[in-house]
């Protein structure tokens, strides 16, 4: 049996007594019915793992002694997707999990010309990516940023790729056929494309144009299909 992981953000390589989260206690010792003793590992979300023994179970307040601390480096590629808002929130909350179980660095909520609907709950898909960061076995969090205008995101500089998936006709390349970059940054749009005016602004910009196959995809399967292919290629 695998030993269980929890997320604790304030963790720090300093041996000694830790106090675990709220959360983490009520799953630890009322969830897990862990008892003192026994061990857990940690991780800050930042590259930090760590084991730890527990101490004193507690619903609100389990402590533990901490030990073999280990920090992992960072990806060497940093892949990240902006995408836009869907009119069903519970599928853009399915594209931030799995993504993250997939290896994607950061998020941009991306609000067009077409998107509809931008409700942004941010504690919720934090807590969505923490849990799929752990249920994945990783030890980085990915970055999620808050909601921003796509004009204003495709100005921002960029030491790396800026690619743009989109249905319209025209030349486009595939992921597989581009040059390694050390990051990616990778635009989904909403419901409906990009517009003709987004798409050539993007272009203007210096973005590279992406096809994700013959088929027209979801938008959220569009941004399943980009994380893949970008990870994997």
């Amino acid at each position: 049996m695998s030993i269980p992981f929890f997320y604790e953000a304030q963790l720090t390589a300093t041996p000694g007594l830790f106090t675990l989260s709220a959360e983490s206690s009520k799953h630890c010792s009322m969830v897990l019915r862990m008892k003192e003793s026994e061990f857990i590992a940690l991780t800050n979300g930042l590259g930090l793992n760590c084991m730890a023994q527990i101490v004193a179970a507690d619903k609100k307040k389990t402590v533990v002694q901490l030990s073999s601390f280990e920090q992992k480096p960072s990806p060497k590629t940093q892949n990240s997707i902006a995408i836009s808002f869907v009119k069903n929130a519970a599928r853009m909350e399915w594209f931030l999990e799995k993504a993250t179980e997939i290896g994607i660095n950061a998020f941009y909520p991306l609000i067009t010309e077409r998107t509809e609907r931008t409700h942004f709950k941010k504690e919720r898909w934090e807590h969505i990516l923490v849990s799929a960061m752990l249920q994945s076995q990783q030890s980085f969090k990915p970055v999620l940023h808050d909601p921003i205008a796509f004009k204003t995101l495709i100005q921002q500089p960029l030491n790396g790729q800026l690619l743009l998936a989109h249905c319209e006709q025209g030349e486009k390349k595939t992921i597989q056929s581009i040059g390694s970059s050390v990051n990616n940054l990778l635009l989904i749009g909403p419901e409906g494309d990009f517009t003709p005016s987004e798409i050539e602004m993007a272009a203007k910009a210096g973005a590279t144009m992406i096809s994700l196959g013959n088929t027209r995809l979801r938008t959220e399967t569009a941004g399943i299909a980009a994380a893949v292919l970008l990870q994997h290629r």
